[in-house]
Protein backbone atom coordinates (compact mmCIF):
# COMPACT_ATOMS: atom_id res chain seq x y z
CA UNK A 1 0.00 0.00 0.00
CA UNK A 2 1.42 3.68 -0.97
CA UNK A 3 -0.34 6.93 -0.95
CA UNK A 4 -0.89 8.26 -4.32
CA UNK A 5 -2.12 11.82 -4.31
CA UNK A 6 -6.02 12.55 -5.54
CA UNK A 7 -6.21 15.60 -7.10
CA UNK A 8 -9.19 17.04 -8.21
CA UNK A 9 -10.41 16.96 -11.90
CA UNK A 10 -10.05 20.77 -12.72
CA UNK A 11 -6.23 20.02 -11.74
CA UNK A 12 -5.82 16.53 -13.40
CA UNK A 13 -7.27 18.27 -16.70
CA UNK A 14 -4.75 20.95 -16.54
CA UNK A 15 -1.91 19.00 -15.92
CA UNK A 16 -2.72 16.93 -18.94
CA UNK A 17 -3.06 20.05 -20.93
CA UNK A 18 0.35 20.80 -20.32
CA UNK A 19 1.83 17.55 -20.70
CA UNK A 20 0.07 17.24 -24.17
CA UNK A 21 1.92 20.65 -24.82
CA UNK A 22 5.15 19.73 -24.02
CA UNK A 23 5.79 16.18 -24.65
CA UNK A 24 2.73 14.31 -24.30
CA UNK A 25 1.73 12.41 -20.86
CA UNK A 26 4.27 11.03 -19.65
CA UNK A 27 3.35 7.59 -17.74
CA UNK A 28 4.86 5.75 -14.82
CA UNK A 29 7.56 3.47 -15.76
CA UNK A 30 7.51 -0.50 -14.69
CA UNK A 31 10.16 -0.37 -12.54
CA UNK A 32 8.26 2.86 -10.45
CA UNK A 33 5.41 0.15 -10.23
CA UNK A 34 7.79 -2.70 -8.92
CA UNK A 35 9.09 -0.29 -6.71
CA UNK A 36 5.94 0.86 -5.42
CA UNK A 37 4.40 -2.91 -4.97
CA UNK A 38 7.98 -4.05 -3.21
CA UNK A 39 7.50 -0.89 -1.05
CA UNK A 40 4.05 -2.43 -0.16
CA UNK A 41 4.92 -5.70 0.59
CA UNK A 42 8.46 -4.82 2.70
CA UNK A 43 5.55 -2.31 5.22
CA UNK A 44 3.20 -5.51 4.92
CA UNK A 45 5.80 -7.64 5.74
CA UNK A 46 6.90 -5.71 9.12
CA UNK A 47 10.50 -5.05 7.42
CA UNK A 48 10.11 -1.28 6.48
CA UNK A 49 8.56 1.19 8.57
CA UNK A 50 5.05 1.97 8.14
CA UNK A 51 3.70 5.09 6.70
CA UNK A 52 2.43 8.02 9.33
CA UNK A 53 0.09 10.50 9.25
CA UNK A 54 0.04 14.16 10.06
CA UNK A 55 -0.20 13.52 13.85
CA UNK A 56 2.88 10.87 13.62
CA UNK A 57 0.71 7.61 14.18
CA UNK A 58 1.12 5.02 12.10
CA UNK A 59 -1.00 3.53 9.82
CA UNK A 60 -2.11 0.32 9.17
CA UNK A 61 -0.49 -1.11 5.83
CA UNK A 62 -3.11 -4.08 5.40
CA UNK A 63 -5.77 -1.27 4.67
CA UNK A 64 -7.46 -1.14 1.77
CA UNK A 65 -6.19 1.43 -0.77
CA UNK A 66 -9.98 2.77 -1.26
CA UNK A 67 -10.27 3.09 2.32
CA UNK A 68 -7.03 5.01 2.85
CA UNK A 69 -7.34 6.90 -0.31
CA UNK A 70 -8.51 10.38 0.74
CA UNK A 71 -11.49 11.77 -1.65
CA UNK A 72 -10.08 14.76 -4.12
CA UNK A 73 -12.66 17.28 -2.25
CA UNK A 74 -11.34 16.79 1.36
CA UNK A 75 -8.41 18.28 0.32
CA UNK A 76 -5.28 16.76 1.88
CA UNK A 77 -2.18 15.64 0.24
CA UNK A 78 -0.72 13.92 2.84
CA UNK A 79 -1.92 10.21 3.88
CA UNK A 80 -3.87 10.30 6.87
CA UNK A 81 -7.37 8.27 8.07
CA UNK A 82 -8.80 11.70 9.38
CA UNK A 83 -11.59 11.28 6.13
CA UNK A 84 -12.29 7.85 8.03
CA UNK A 85 -13.18 9.07 11.33
CA UNK A 86 -16.05 11.51 12.79
CA UNK A 87 -15.52 14.99 12.15
CA UNK A 88 -14.99 17.27 15.06
CA UNK A 89 -18.31 19.65 14.22
CA UNK A 90 -20.46 16.84 14.29
CA UNK A 91 -19.37 15.54 17.59
CA UNK A 92 -21.88 16.66 20.41
CA UNK A 93 -20.46 18.94 22.87
CA UNK A 94 -21.01 18.52 26.46
CA UNK A 95 -20.60 20.13 30.06
CA UNK A 96 -17.81 19.21 31.71
CA UNK A 97 -17.86 17.63 35.04
CA UNK A 98 -16.85 20.74 37.34
CA UNK A 99 -19.86 22.82 36.39
CA UNK A 100 -23.29 21.90 37.94
CA UNK A 101 -26.57 24.44 38.21
CA UNK A 102 -26.04 27.33 40.90
CA UNK A 103 -28.44 27.04 43.96
CA UNK A 104 -29.39 29.38 46.21
CA UNK A 105 -30.33 33.06 45.64
CA UNK A 106 -27.83 36.13 43.91
CA UNK A 107 -25.97 37.37 46.65
CA UNK A 108 -25.70 41.22 46.87
CA UNK A 109 -28.39 44.00 47.78
CA UNK A 110 -32.10 43.19 47.50
CA UNK A 111 -34.18 45.52 45.51
CA UNK A 112 -36.04 48.43 47.87
CA UNK A 113 -37.91 49.53 45.36
CA UNK A 114 -40.64 47.67 42.86
CA UNK A 115 -39.29 47.28 39.54
CA UNK A 116 -41.11 47.08 36.45
CA UNK A 117 -41.44 43.68 34.96
CA UNK A 118 -40.70 42.26 38.94
CA UNK A 119 -43.13 39.50 40.32
CA UNK A 120 -46.24 41.29 41.83
CA UNK A 121 -46.47 39.10 45.10
CA UNK A 122 -42.58 38.97 46.15
CA UNK A 123 -40.74 41.52 44.04
CA UNK A 124 -37.93 39.20 42.33
CA UNK A 125 -37.07 40.01 38.58
CA UNK A 126 -36.13 36.44 37.85
CA UNK A 127 -39.96 35.08 37.92
CA UNK A 128 -43.95 36.38 37.45
CA UNK A 129 -46.60 35.90 39.96
CA UNK A 130 -47.88 33.26 38.44
CA UNK A 131 -44.67 30.99 39.05
CA UNK A 132 -43.87 32.68 42.25
CA UNK A 133 -43.14 29.65 44.84
CA UNK A 134 -43.49 32.05 47.99
CA UNK A 135 -46.84 32.62 49.95
CA UNK A 136 -49.20 34.51 48.45
CA UNK A 137 -49.81 37.86 50.60
CA UNK A 138 -52.58 39.81 50.83
CA UNK A 139 -51.19 42.81 49.66
CA UNK A 140 -48.57 41.91 46.71
CA UNK A 141 -45.18 43.63 47.01
CA UNK A 142 -46.09 46.04 44.29
CA UNK A 143 -48.31 48.05 46.43
CA UNK A 144 -46.90 47.78 49.61
CA UNK A 145 -43.02 48.19 48.54
CA UNK A 146 -41.55 46.59 51.41
CA UNK A 147 -40.09 43.23 52.11
CA UNK A 148 -38.68 42.32 48.34
CA UNK A 149 -37.61 38.92 47.91
CA UNK A 150 -33.64 38.79 46.23
CA UNK A 151 -33.58 37.12 42.69
CA UNK A 152 -33.01 33.66 41.84
CA UNK A 153 -30.28 32.42 39.96
CA UNK A 154 -31.06 31.80 36.50
CA UNK A 155 -30.07 28.48 35.48
CA UNK A 156 -27.96 27.86 32.45
CA UNK A 157 -28.40 25.57 30.36
CA UNK A 158 -25.90 22.46 30.66
CA UNK A 159 -25.93 19.23 28.85
CA UNK A 160 -24.18 16.81 30.43
CA UNK A 161 -23.08 12.84 29.34
CA UNK A 162 -23.91 9.51 30.38
CA UNK A 163 -21.38 10.25 33.16
CA UNK A 164 -22.29 13.58 33.87
CA UNK A 165 -25.55 12.42 34.63
CA UNK A 166 -24.82 9.85 37.23
CA UNK A 167 -22.10 11.25 39.48
CA UNK A 168 -23.30 11.42 42.50
CA UNK A 169 -20.73 14.09 43.53
CA UNK A 170 -21.43 16.76 40.87
CA UNK A 171 -22.14 19.91 42.30
CA UNK A 172 -20.73 18.64 45.68
CA UNK A 173 -18.82 21.45 47.78
CA UNK A 174 -16.67 20.74 50.46
CA UNK A 175 -16.86 23.98 52.20
CA UNK A 176 -20.42 22.54 53.56
CA UNK A 177 -18.15 19.63 54.78
CA UNK A 178 -15.51 21.70 56.17
CA UNK A 179 -18.12 23.76 57.95
CA UNK A 180 -19.80 21.02 60.05
CA UNK A 181 -16.92 19.53 60.94
CA UNK A 182 -15.58 22.70 62.24
CA UNK A 183 -18.60 22.61 64.37
CA UNK A 184 -18.13 19.12 65.45
CA UNK A 185 -14.90 20.00 66.53
CA UNK A 186 -15.65 22.90 69.03
CA UNK A 187 -18.30 20.65 70.35
CA UNK A 188 -15.66 18.16 71.38
CA UNK A 189 -13.24 20.79 72.52
CA UNK A 190 -16.08 21.89 75.14
CA UNK A 191 -16.69 18.17 76.11
CA UNK A 192 -12.91 17.94 76.88
CA UNK A 193 -12.75 20.91 78.77
CA UNK A 194 -15.86 20.23 80.74
CA UNK A 195 -14.41 16.91 81.29
CA UNK A 196 -11.46 18.53 82.54
CA UNK A 197 -12.93 20.99 84.98
CA UNK A 198 -14.91 18.32 86.36
CA UNK A 199 -12.49 16.01 87.40
CA UNK A 200 -9.97 18.83 88.96
CA UNK A 201 -13.88 20.29 91.04
CA UNK A 202 -13.66 16.24 92.07
CA UNK A 203 -9.74 16.30 93.06
CA UNK A 204 -10.11 19.37 94.94
CA UNK A 205 -13.24 17.92 97.01
CA UNK A 206 -11.77 14.90 97.92
CA UNK A 207 -14.79 12.91 96.21
CA UNK A 208 -14.72 9.50 94.35
CA UNK A 209 -17.64 9.27 93.14
CA UNK A 210 -18.04 11.67 89.81
CA UNK A 211 -21.18 13.51 89.47
CA UNK A 212 -23.56 12.54 86.80
CA UNK A 213 -22.17 15.49 84.16
CA UNK A 214 -18.88 13.53 84.61
CA UNK A 215 -20.91 10.08 83.58
CA UNK A 216 -22.27 11.71 80.77
CA UNK A 217 -19.18 13.28 79.67
CA UNK A 218 -16.95 10.27 80.14
CA UNK A 219 -19.24 7.61 78.37
CA UNK A 220 -19.14 10.33 75.49
CA UNK A 221 -15.71 10.53 75.06
CA UNK A 222 -14.18 7.35 76.73
CA UNK A 223 -10.89 5.72 75.87
CA UNK A 224 -11.30 3.93 71.89
CA UNK A 225 -9.54 1.08 73.12
CA UNK A 226 -12.18 -0.45 75.34
CA UNK A 227 -14.97 -0.49 72.78
CA UNK A 228 -13.18 -3.09 71.56
CA UNK A 229 -14.17 -5.55 74.75
CA UNK A 230 -17.98 -4.72 73.69
CA UNK A 231 -17.38 -5.98 69.70
CA UNK A 232 -18.03 -9.79 69.12
CA UNK A 233 -16.01 -11.78 67.22
CA UNK A 234 -17.31 -12.04 63.39
CA UNK A 235 -19.38 -15.52 63.47
CA UNK A 236 -19.18 -16.29 67.29
CA UNK A 237 -21.99 -14.52 68.65
CA UNK A 238 -25.59 -14.39 66.88
CA UNK A 239 -28.24 -11.88 66.68
CA UNK A 240 -31.07 -11.77 64.73
CA UNK A 241 -31.00 -8.13 64.52
CA UNK A 242 -27.31 -8.07 63.58
CA UNK A 243 -26.06 -9.31 60.50
CA UNK A 244 -22.44 -10.13 60.09
CA UNK A 245 -20.43 -10.92 57.09
CA UNK A 246 -16.87 -12.59 56.49
CA UNK A 247 -15.67 -12.94 53.05
CA UNK A 248 -13.53 -15.93 52.70
CA UNK A 249 -10.01 -13.63 51.98
CA UNK A 250 -6.66 -15.34 51.54
CA UNK A 251 -3.21 -14.64 52.33
CA UNK A 252 -1.80 -12.87 48.77
CA UNK A 253 1.12 -15.04 48.93
CA UNK A 254 -1.14 -18.59 48.69
CA UNK A 255 -2.30 -20.05 45.37
CA UNK A 256 -5.25 -19.01 44.26
CA UNK A 257 -7.88 -21.52 44.57
CA UNK A 258 -8.59 -22.09 40.44
CA UNK A 259 -5.11 -22.09 39.70
CA UNK A 260 -4.81 -25.25 41.56
CA UNK A 261 -6.33 -26.95 38.26
CA UNK A 262 -6.74 -25.31 34.61
CA UNK A 263 -8.71 -27.87 33.44
CA UNK A 264 -12.17 -26.44 32.48
CA UNK A 265 -13.93 -29.62 33.62
CA UNK A 266 -12.74 -29.74 36.95
CA UNK A 267 -14.04 -28.46 40.56
CA UNK A 268 -16.46 -25.12 40.05
CA UNK A 269 -15.03 -21.83 41.57
CA UNK A 270 -17.63 -19.31 42.56
CA UNK A 271 -15.83 -16.05 42.33
CA UNK A 272 -18.71 -14.18 44.12
CA UNK A 273 -17.95 -15.99 47.11
CA UNK A 274 -14.17 -17.24 46.15
CA UNK A 275 -14.62 -20.90 47.30
CA UNK A 276 -14.27 -24.32 45.46
CA UNK A 277 -16.05 -26.71 47.00
CA UNK A 278 -15.07 -29.98 45.06
CA UNK A 279 -11.88 -31.24 45.04
CA UNK A 280 -10.35 -30.09 41.78
CA UNK A 281 -8.02 -33.31 41.91
CA UNK A 282 -11.11 -35.71 41.43
CA UNK A 283 -10.12 -38.45 39.20
CA UNK A 284 -7.02 -37.15 38.37
CA UNK A 285 -5.00 -39.49 40.41
CA UNK A 286 -3.17 -36.82 42.00
CA UNK A 287 -5.29 -36.83 45.05
CA UNK A 288 -2.62 -37.86 47.44
CA UNK A 289 -0.03 -35.60 46.32
CA UNK A 290 -2.28 -32.21 46.35
CA UNK A 291 -2.04 -29.54 49.10
CA UNK A 292 -6.02 -28.46 48.43
CA UNK A 293 -8.67 -30.65 48.73
CA UNK A 294 -11.68 -28.32 48.48
CA UNK A 295 -13.55 -26.67 50.97
CA UNK A 296 -15.98 -29.28 52.20
CA UNK A 297 -12.79 -31.33 52.74
CA UNK A 298 -11.80 -29.04 55.48
CA UNK A 299 -15.32 -28.50 56.44
CA UNK A 300 -15.97 -32.41 57.02
CA UNK A 301 -12.68 -33.81 58.03
CA UNK A 302 -11.49 -33.81 62.02
CA UNK A 303 -13.11 -32.31 64.20
CA UNK A 304 -14.98 -29.43 62.14
CA UNK A 305 -18.58 -31.04 62.60
CA UNK A 306 -18.09 -31.22 66.25
CA UNK A 307 -17.05 -27.53 66.47
CA UNK A 308 -20.07 -26.54 64.48
CA UNK A 309 -22.21 -28.53 66.56
CA UNK A 310 -20.36 -26.49 69.86
CA UNK A 311 -20.60 -23.63 68.33
CA UNK A 312 -24.71 -23.79 67.56
CA UNK A 313 -24.84 -24.95 71.22
CA UNK A 314 -23.27 -22.11 72.36
CA UNK A 315 -25.76 -19.48 70.14
CA UNK A 316 -28.45 -21.50 72.07
CA UNK A 317 -27.22 -21.62 75.32
CA UNK A 318 -26.56 -17.43 75.04
CA UNK A 319 -30.05 -16.79 73.80
CA UNK A 320 -31.32 -18.58 76.93
CA UNK A 321 -29.19 -16.49 79.32
CA UNK A 322 -25.96 -19.00 79.64
CA UNK A 323 -22.92 -16.63 79.48
CA UNK A 324 -20.55 -19.32 77.69
CA UNK A 325 -18.21 -18.57 74.60
CA UNK A 326 -16.48 -21.03 72.39
CA UNK A 327 -13.52 -18.91 72.21
CA UNK A 328 -13.20 -17.50 75.36
CA UNK A 329 -14.24 -20.16 77.77
CA UNK A 330 -13.86 -23.25 75.76
CA UNK A 331 -13.91 -25.81 79.38
CA UNK A 332 -16.96 -24.29 80.52
CA UNK A 333 -18.94 -24.46 77.16
CA UNK A 334 -17.28 -28.41 77.03
CA UNK A 335 -18.45 -28.83 80.45
CA UNK A 336 -22.10 -27.44 79.80
CA UNK A 337 -22.40 -29.38 76.47
CA UNK A 338 -21.53 -32.90 78.45
CA UNK A 339 -24.01 -32.18 81.08
CA UNK A 340 -27.14 -30.79 79.08
CA UNK A 341 -26.67 -34.47 76.80
CA UNK A 342 -26.47 -36.32 80.07
CA UNK A 343 -29.63 -34.70 81.05
CA UNK A 344 -31.36 -35.57 77.87
CA UNK A 345 -30.14 -39.36 77.88
CA UNK A 346 -31.77 -39.65 81.59
CA UNK A 347 -35.13 -37.87 80.38
CA UNK A 348 -35.33 -40.85 77.50
CA UNK A 349 -34.03 -43.32 79.93
CA UNK A 350 -36.96 -42.32 82.62
CA UNK A 351 -39.78 -41.48 80.17
CA UNK A 352 -39.04 -45.40 78.57
CA UNK A 353 -38.69 -46.82 81.97
CA UNK A 354 -41.74 -45.34 82.94
CA UNK A 355 -43.73 -46.52 80.01
CA UNK A 356 -42.93 -50.14 79.97
CA UNK A 357 -43.29 -49.90 83.62
CA UNK A 358 -47.27 -48.76 83.23
CA UNK A 359 -48.07 -50.77 79.82
CA UNK A 360 -45.51 -53.62 79.93
CA UNK A 361 -43.86 -55.32 76.75
CA UNK A 362 -40.14 -54.90 77.96
CA UNK A 363 -39.50 -58.76 76.23
CA UNK A 364 -40.27 -57.50 73.18
CA UNK A 365 -37.80 -55.13 72.88
CA UNK A 366 -35.13 -57.50 73.53
CA UNK A 367 -35.98 -60.05 70.88
CA UNK A 368 -33.49 -60.47 67.64
CA UNK A 369 -35.23 -59.26 64.76
CA UNK A 370 -37.49 -61.13 62.45
CA UNK A 371 -34.55 -62.00 59.55
CA UNK A 372 -32.26 -63.77 62.25
CA UNK A 373 -34.98 -65.73 64.14
CA UNK A 374 -36.35 -67.18 61.04
CA UNK A 375 -33.51 -67.11 58.54
CA UNK A 376 -35.89 -65.71 56.05
CA UNK A 377 -37.99 -62.55 55.01
CA UNK A 378 -40.36 -62.06 52.30
CA UNK A 379 -38.99 -58.70 51.67
CA UNK A 380 -37.76 -58.70 47.64
CA UNK A 381 -34.66 -56.74 47.45
CA UNK A 382 -32.38 -57.05 44.41
CA UNK A 383 -28.73 -55.64 44.05
CA UNK A 384 -26.42 -54.73 41.72
CA UNK A 385 -22.92 -56.11 41.30
CA UNK A 386 -21.54 -53.34 43.25
CA UNK A 387 -23.85 -53.98 46.27
CA UNK A 388 -26.47 -51.22 45.14
CA UNK A 389 -30.04 -51.72 45.84
CA UNK A 390 -31.66 -51.49 42.39
CA UNK A 391 -35.33 -52.66 43.46
CA UNK A 392 -36.66 -53.43 46.75
CA UNK A 393 -36.76 -51.53 49.98
CA UNK A 394 -39.29 -48.63 48.58
CA UNK A 395 -40.41 -45.87 50.58
CA UNK A 396 -43.93 -46.22 52.18
CA UNK A 397 -46.31 -44.13 50.42
CA UNK A 398 -47.14 -41.08 52.63
CA UNK A 399 -51.33 -41.22 53.54
CA UNK A 400 -53.20 -38.45 54.97
CA UNK A 401 -54.87 -38.32 58.57
CA UNK A 402 -58.34 -39.54 56.84
CA UNK A 403 -59.48 -43.48 56.46
CA UNK A 404 -58.16 -44.45 52.59
CA UNK A 405 -59.30 -47.71 50.98
CA UNK A 406 -62.42 -48.46 52.96
CA UNK A 407 -64.77 -50.12 51.01
CA UNK A 408 -68.60 -51.04 52.59
CA UNK A 409 -71.61 -52.87 50.88
CA UNK A 410 -69.47 -55.35 48.87
CA UNK A 411 -68.07 -52.50 46.65
CA UNK A 412 -64.58 -52.26 45.23
CA UNK A 413 -64.30 -48.54 44.81
CA UNK A 414 -65.15 -45.52 46.87
CA UNK A 415 -67.88 -43.66 46.08
CA UNK A 416 -66.92 -40.82 43.74
CA UNK A 417 -65.23 -43.06 41.34
CA UNK A 418 -67.51 -42.87 38.71
CA UNK A 419 -69.03 -39.51 37.11
CA UNK A 420 -71.59 -39.48 34.37
CA UNK A 421 -74.12 -36.46 33.59
CA UNK A 422 -72.84 -34.71 35.97
CA UNK A 423 -73.20 -37.35 38.52
CA UNK A 424 -71.15 -38.72 40.68
CA UNK A 425 -71.52 -42.85 41.77
CA UNK A 426 -69.31 -46.14 42.38
CA UNK A 427 -67.17 -47.44 39.01
CA UNK A 428 -67.18 -50.72 40.05
CA UNK A 429 -71.17 -51.11 39.47
CA UNK A 430 -72.17 -47.52 38.08
CA UNK A 431 -74.35 -47.06 40.91
CA UNK A 432 -75.44 -43.54 41.77
CA UNK A 433 -76.87 -43.92 45.09
CA UNK A 434 -74.49 -43.17 47.64
CA UNK A 435 -74.33 -45.97 50.36
CA UNK A 436 -76.24 -48.93 47.66
CA UNK A 437 -75.27 -52.30 47.69
CA UNK A 438 -72.81 -53.18 45.02
CA UNK A 439 -75.02 -54.65 42.13
CA UNK A 440 -71.41 -55.49 40.09
CA UNK A 441 -71.43 -56.89 36.69
CA UNK A 442 -75.69 -56.63 36.38
CA UNK A 443 -75.19 -52.80 37.63
CA UNK A 444 -72.60 -52.10 35.06
CA UNK A 445 -74.87 -53.08 32.09
CA UNK A 446 -77.92 -51.82 33.28
CA UNK A 447 -76.75 -48.86 32.46
CA UNK A 448 -75.12 -49.41 29.58
CA UNK A 449 -79.04 -50.45 28.47
CA UNK A 450 -79.98 -46.80 29.79
CA UNK A 451 -77.06 -45.24 27.77
CA UNK A 452 -78.24 -46.81 24.61
CA UNK A 453 -81.98 -46.11 25.55
CA UNK A 454 -81.08 -42.88 25.84
CA UNK A 455 -78.77 -42.55 22.68
CA UNK A 456 -81.87 -43.57 21.12
CA UNK A 457 -84.49 -41.34 21.99
CA UNK A 458 -82.26 -38.51 20.83
CA UNK A 459 -81.53 -39.68 17.55
CA UNK A 460 -86.02 -40.57 17.31
CA UNK A 461 -87.33 -37.32 19.11
CA UNK A 462 -84.05 -35.11 19.74
CA UNK A 463 -86.12 -31.48 19.00
CA UNK A 464 -89.45 -32.94 20.72
CA UNK A 465 -87.77 -34.07 24.10
CA UNK A 466 -85.76 -30.62 24.58
CA UNK A 467 -89.12 -28.67 23.67
CA UNK A 468 -90.67 -31.03 26.40
CA UNK A 469 -87.98 -30.17 29.11
CA UNK A 470 -88.35 -26.33 28.78
CA UNK A 471 -92.15 -26.34 28.85
CA UNK A 472 -93.50 -26.51 32.69
CA UNK A 473 -95.62 -29.02 34.01
CA UNK A 474 -98.72 -27.26 33.14
CA UNK A 475 -97.95 -26.50 29.81
CA UNK A 476 -97.48 -30.21 29.08
CA UNK A 477 -100.65 -30.65 30.83
CA UNK A 478 -102.24 -28.70 28.76
CA UNK A 479 -101.09 -30.49 25.59
CA UNK A 480 -102.25 -33.45 26.95
CA UNK A 481 -105.52 -32.19 27.08
CA UNK A 482 -105.74 -30.78 23.43
CA UNK A 483 -104.74 -33.78 22.24
CA UNK A 484 -107.54 -35.96 24.34
CA UNK A 485 -110.04 -33.42 22.97
CA UNK A 486 -108.59 -33.82 19.20
CA UNK A 487 -108.89 -37.67 19.88
CA UNK A 488 -112.63 -37.67 21.11
CA UNK A 489 -113.30 -35.61 18.05
CA UNK A 490 -111.45 -38.11 15.74
CA UNK A 491 -113.46 -40.77 17.59
CA UNK A 492 -116.94 -38.89 17.06
CA UNK A 493 -116.31 -38.39 13.20
CA UNK A 494 -115.90 -42.37 13.50
CA UNK A 495 -119.06 -42.72 15.22
CA UNK A 496 -121.45 -40.15 12.72
CA UNK A 497 -120.36 -42.99 10.31
CA UNK A 498 -121.17 -45.57 11.97
CA UNK A 499 -124.39 -44.61 13.16
CA UNK A 500 -125.84 -44.74 9.42
CA UNK A 501 -124.90 -48.09 9.35
CA UNK A 502 -125.34 -49.60 13.49
CA UNK A 503 -128.31 -46.97 15.12
CA UNK A 504 -128.23 -49.17 18.40
CA UNK A 505 -124.48 -48.47 19.12
CA UNK A 506 -124.86 -44.82 19.43
CA UNK A 507 -125.93 -45.07 23.05
CA UNK A 508 -122.82 -47.22 24.39
CA UNK A 509 -120.45 -44.79 22.10
CA UNK A 510 -121.92 -41.82 24.27
CA UNK A 511 -121.60 -43.47 27.50
CA UNK A 512 -117.79 -44.44 27.04
CA UNK A 513 -117.31 -40.50 26.15
CA UNK A 514 -118.86 -39.52 29.42
CA UNK A 515 -116.54 -42.40 31.09
CA UNK A 516 -113.52 -40.96 30.08
CA UNK A 517 -114.52 -37.12 30.59
CA UNK A 518 -114.91 -37.93 34.43
CA UNK A 519 -111.70 -39.76 34.65
CA UNK A 520 -109.58 -36.91 33.22
CA UNK A 521 -111.10 -34.57 35.50
CA UNK A 522 -110.23 -37.15 38.57
CA UNK A 523 -106.79 -37.49 37.25
CA UNK A 524 -106.32 -32.94 37.04
CA UNK A 525 -107.92 -33.08 40.41
CA UNK A 526 -104.93 -35.54 41.68
CA UNK A 527 -102.41 -33.71 40.04
CA UNK A 528 -103.75 -30.63 41.77
CA UNK A 529 -103.58 -32.27 45.34
CA UNK A 530 -99.98 -33.52 44.45
CA UNK A 531 -98.77 -30.11 43.60
CA UNK A 532 -100.29 -28.38 46.53
CA UNK A 533 -98.64 -31.16 48.79
CA UNK A 534 -95.01 -30.46 46.38
CA UNK A 535 -95.36 -26.26 47.32
CA UNK A 536 -95.78 -26.93 51.07
CA UNK A 537 -92.92 -29.06 50.86
CA UNK A 538 -90.65 -26.81 48.71
CA UNK A 539 -91.53 -23.40 51.33
CA UNK A 540 -90.71 -25.89 54.62
CA UNK A 541 -87.12 -26.89 52.67
CA UNK A 542 -86.91 -22.95 51.65
CA UNK A 543 -87.28 -22.28 55.24
CA UNK A 544 -85.11 -25.11 56.76
CA UNK A 545 -82.23 -23.63 54.56
CA UNK A 546 -82.78 -20.00 55.50
CA UNK A 547 -82.36 -21.23 59.07
CA UNK A 548 -79.07 -23.65 58.64
CA UNK A 549 -77.37 -20.73 57.03
CA UNK A 550 -78.02 -18.14 59.46
CA UNK A 551 -76.27 -20.98 62.20
CA UNK A 552 -72.48 -20.40 62.49
CA UNK A 553 -71.03 -23.43 59.97
CA UNK A 554 -69.50 -25.36 62.64
CA UNK A 555 -72.70 -25.83 64.73
CA UNK A 556 -74.49 -27.01 61.01
CA UNK A 557 -75.64 -30.38 60.95
CA UNK A 558 -74.14 -32.83 58.79
CA UNK A 559 -76.30 -33.87 56.27
CA UNK A 560 -74.33 -36.24 54.20
CA UNK A 561 -76.29 -39.44 54.73
CA UNK A 562 -79.74 -37.44 52.95
CA UNK A 563 -82.00 -39.18 50.67
CA UNK A 564 -80.89 -39.41 47.26
CA UNK A 565 -83.79 -39.91 44.91
CA UNK A 566 -84.76 -38.85 41.50
CA UNK A 567 -87.60 -35.70 42.05
CA UNK A 568 -90.75 -36.21 41.26
CA UNK A 569 -92.61 -33.79 38.14
CA UNK A 570 -94.50 -32.05 40.80
CA UNK A 571 -91.71 -31.31 42.98
CA UNK A 572 -89.97 -29.62 39.76
CA UNK A 573 -92.46 -27.98 39.02
CA UNK A 574 -93.09 -26.61 42.83
CA UNK A 575 -88.91 -25.93 42.39
CA UNK A 576 -89.81 -24.22 39.37
CA UNK A 577 -92.43 -21.74 40.98
CA UNK A 578 -90.35 -21.12 44.22
CA UNK A 579 -87.72 -20.47 42.91
CA UNK A 580 -85.84 -16.64 42.85
CA UNK A 581 -85.16 -15.59 39.33
CA UNK A 582 -82.37 -13.27 39.61
CA UNK A 583 -82.37 -12.09 36.08
CA UNK A 584 -86.33 -10.65 36.68
CA UNK A 585 -86.20 -7.10 37.54
CA UNK A 586 -89.84 -7.42 39.26
CA UNK A 587 -87.96 -10.95 41.32
CA UNK A 588 -86.88 -8.35 44.00
CA UNK A 589 -90.78 -7.13 44.99
CA UNK A 590 -92.69 -9.47 46.51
Amino acid sequence: MSFVQNLPPSVVAKQARKEGEDDGPQKKSREDYKKMKELEEARKAGTVPAMQDEEGKDINPHIPQYIMQVPWFFGDNRPTLKHQRQQPEKLKQYTSHDQWFKKGVKEGPVGTKFRKGACENCGAMTHKKKDCLERPRKIGAKFTGDNFAPDEHLQPELSFDYEGKRDRWNGYDPEQHKKIYEEFEKIEQAKRLLKEKNIEEDILDGSDKPDIETKVTKGDSDDEDKYADDIDMPGQKFETKQRITVRNLRIREDTAKYLHNLDVNSAYYDPKTRSMREDPFKNTGKEKEAEFHGDNFVRYSGDAQQFAKKQVFAWDAYEHGADVHLQADPTKLMLLAKEVQQRKQDTKVEAKNSILEKYGGEEHLDAPPKQLLMAQTEDYVEYSRHGTVLKGAEKPTVRSKYQEDVYINNHTSVWGSYWNAGRWGYKCCCSFIKESYCTGLAGIEAAQERSLIAVQGEENGADSEGEEEERTLMEQHQDKLQEKKKKKKRKKKQQRKKKRKHSSSSSSSSSSDDESDEDSEEEERRKQKRLAKALKAEAANQKHAEELLALDERKRPYNSMFEARAPTEEEMEAWRMKRRREEDPMSQFD
